[in-house]
């Protein structure tokens, strides 16, 4: 990794750049993507499969009446592991589902805000590389907690054309509804203009690489709902001389496994940690099975190195990460001056692999600094909030010289009207 010592505050900005590919390409790649769906519907997504995945498929769907069977040759310990972090992740998203309030603002004018749920919403769970099981609890968990009608997913085949019999397993007991087998951004534009297999969803939820993230992003721009940008995975481990160089550079190493356009980042006050870290890298990634594609998110990795800790802790809230870990002392008040990450992970015994797997945290989350502005995922993602207000006759009559004036001043009259007719029957 690339060591950076004692930047000035104007290079930040550019040493919190992410990897990304050329903008235009993209965006003109996956539009062909999402007109072709659009037109072609299943035939489409039978074409782009073979094309992207190398699998030719008769049947989009893979259907319920096979799940139970298809996962009886699991390991019964990878079965436990699962049930016991599904527990732990309801344990944690359970408490977030909120209940009506009603407050009367004024006498006579009563106001409430009730949650319902998003009715069909679409999962996407990436399993090019990697079958990401554990992301099918992270959102259909809270999809069930809220009430939602339709839970639906979509994940890309394997090249005999089958899906990870663990991905069948998470979805079986957590109450999805039906898996499709399309991956990319065809099965983002699948979710979000139906086909005649795979039904069109209210709301797209998941993580992906640049071309999911940027279709979810485009299909928005046609009034589709998403839940966020949750692109390439990305840490930043902030330390001090406390942290230990081994487990750090197990944590970037569990970040840059993910795939080759992750990006991890140390910010420290420790200059030895430079050499110390990379060397534990050098010791850790020989044994790694993806040990390439590790190799070449290093290649977008950083080692930045400031005088004191306060400005390390600053440059982590200019990045701001999708995942945080903080190794240092006095982790209570260096965790009070974080304002943008997506999850924080404290102490030298909370690996971020906890938060994606099992500790009950949300590992759906904001990612290419949009953790600026935006949450990760939680129950309320699969709810939308109606309002409902109810007055009196008494309280028209409290709350009706204001409405009024506001109206004559806006110069809406009609709107004073609808007050004023009632007042005068």
């Amino acid at each position: 990794m690339k060591t950076y010592i004692n930047p000035e505050r104007k290079q930040w900005s550019e040493l919190a750049k992410r990897p990304a590919m050329e903008t235009d390409y993209l965006r003109s790649t996956i539009q062909n993507i999402l007109d072709g769906v659009k037109k072609g519907g299943d035939k489409a997504i039978i074409e782009f499969t073979e094309r992207f995945d190398g699998v030719k498929l008769d049947d989009l769907e893979f259907p319920k009446s096979k799940w139970e069977n298809y996962t009886n040759n699991l390991p019964a310990e990878l079965k436990k592991a699962i049930q016991t972090a599904a527990n732990n992740i309801k344990s944690f998203h359970q408490p977030q589902l909120n209940k009506p309030f009603l407050v009367e603002t004024m006498p006579g004018v009563k106001c409430w805000r009730k949650p319902v749920a998003i009715e069909k919403v679409g999962l996407y769970i990436p399993g090019g590389t990697a079958p990401l099981f554990s992301s099918v609890l992270m959102m259909a968990i809270p999809a069930q907690i809220a009430g939602c009608k339709e839970t639906i997913l979509c994940t890309p085949p394997d090249k005999n054309g089958n899906v990870h019999p663990a991905i069948v397993y998470a979805a079986l007991i957590t109450n999805v509804d039906r898996i499709f087998l399309a991956g990319g951004a065809q099965a983002i534009a699948a979710m979000a203009f139906g086909t005649e297999t795979i039904p069109k969803t209210d709301k797209i939820y998941g993580p992906g690489n640049q071309f999911v993230t940027t279709a979810k992003q485009m299909v928005s721009e046609q009034g589709v709902a998403i839940d966020m940008p949750a692109g390439p995975s990305e840490v930043l481990v902030l330390a001090d001389t406390s942290a230990n160089p081994d487990y750090i550079a197990a944590d970037l190493l569990s970040q840059a496994e993910h795939g080759a356009d992750s990006q991890v980042i140390l910010s420290t006050n420790d200059p030895s940690l430079s050499g110390k870290v990379n060397t534990a890298i050098e010791n850790q990634i020989a044994a790694l099975p993806r040990k390439e594609v590790a190799q070449k998110a290093l290649l977008n990795s950083k080692i930045v190195v400031f005088e004191d800790f306060e400005t390390a802790i600053d440059f982590s809230n200019t990045y701001a990460p999708e995942h945080l870990i903080i190794q240092a002392n006095n982790l209570e008040q260096v965790a009070e001056k974080i304002n943008h990450a997506g999850s924080v992970f404290l102490g030298p015994y909370t690996p971020e692999s906890a938060g994606d797997y099992a500790s009950g945290t949300n590992h759906t989350l904001p990612t290419n600094g949009y953790a600026r502005a935006f949450s990760g995922l939680s129950v309320e993602s699969f709810v939308k909030y109606i309002t409902f207000q109810e007055i009196t006759r008494e309280g028209l009559e409290n709350i009706g010289d204001t409405i009024e004036i506001m109206a004559k001043f806006e110069e809406l009259d009609a709107h004073k009207n609808a007050v004023s007719i009632r007042r005068k029957s």
